[in-house]
């Protein structure tokens, strides 16, 4: 169940780095991160409001700092997404998304199967491969430095959610959007950039992407309380496969061949993992 979560929060980041990236293209990628953390924050109230379990202080602290990663590591994936290709940025994201919580998990005492550890070493080369921009000089593409700094907002946001025990309800998710939404507006108000959204696109795209990653993060604190936090972080961190197919499928982005060979390294790593 745990592997089946992670995957669901996978597909559902995906879809919501899409519709989020999408919209930033046509404006800017502050407004749209700023409308993303509303929404996430209003289905994230609905749900621990529908919802039982108790949460401590420390939860809440807990869901308060990967809130911060949240807010930050979508607002820079975002604005990667406007000055790249989705193609590349998002995979550059997934491994700092990966490896953060990795290393907490096994800092932590988790020491996951043989099989396992052969489907994060899978995962390395995938991410590498996508992230890799066309062509033979090996160059790596526009938007790299914010495609590094979304990796390590959402790999916070992984290893801070992953210490939500079981019980705790779903309030640390909440609290966690909502501290993203304050990061989103200090943040973007330090680079004196404009946050407030003016046009339509920027509101029903960023909601749509708020509702999305809503899902996903219930799904992954969900995978985390029902299996280890190494596995349920690197195969949610393999969403950037649904944004690239995406891209390629309504952008017509180009997937050339060493991004093929890195999607196939990716499902790989899925086969491995389901398996140990």
């Amino acid at each position: 169940m745990g592997i089946v979560l992670a995957l669901a929060a996978a597909l559902a980041y995906g879809l919501s780095d899409f519709a989020g990236g999408l919209a930033s293209r046509r404006t800017s990628a502050w407004p749209v991160a700023f409308m993303c953390a509303i929404g996430a924050f209003a289905c994230s109230v609905l749900i621990a409001l529908g919802t039982a379990g108790h949460a401590s202080g420390t939860d809440l602290a807990w869901g308060a700092l990967g809130g911060v990663g949240s807010g930050l590591g979508g607002a820079f994936l975002y604005r990667g997404f406007a000055a790249g290709r989705m193609g590349v940025v998002a995979p550059i994201s997934a491994v700092g998304a990966a490896i953060l919580p990795v290393a907490v998990g096994v800092s932590a005492g988790e020491r996951p199967e043989l099989l396992v550890w052969l489907g994060i070493a899978a995962a390395v080369p995938g991410i590498w491969l996508v992230s890799r921009e066309p062509g033979g000089d090996g160059s790596l593409a526009a938007g790299l430095v914010d495609g590094i700094l979304a990796g390590l907002g959402f790999g916070l946001l992984f290893a801070a959610i992953g210490q939500v025990p079981d019980g705790a309800g779903f309030w640390p998710l909440a609290v966690a959007q909502a501290a993203a939404l304050v990061a989103v507006v200090l943040t973007a108000t330090m680079l004196r950039a404009p946050w407030r959204p003016t046009a339509r696109s920027e509101v029903t795209g960023g909601l749509l992407a708020g509702v999305l990653a809503s899902a996903a993060a219930l799904a992954f604190l969900l995978a985390t309380q029902s299996g280890l936090l190494t596995v349920a972080a690197v195969l949610t961190s393999l969403y950037p496969a649904f944004t690239i197919l995406l891209a390629a499928t309504v952008l017509r982005e180009h997937i050339h061949r060493g991004q093929a060979l890195g999607l196939g390294f990716c499902g790989l790593c899925v086969a491995l993992v389901a398996a140990g």
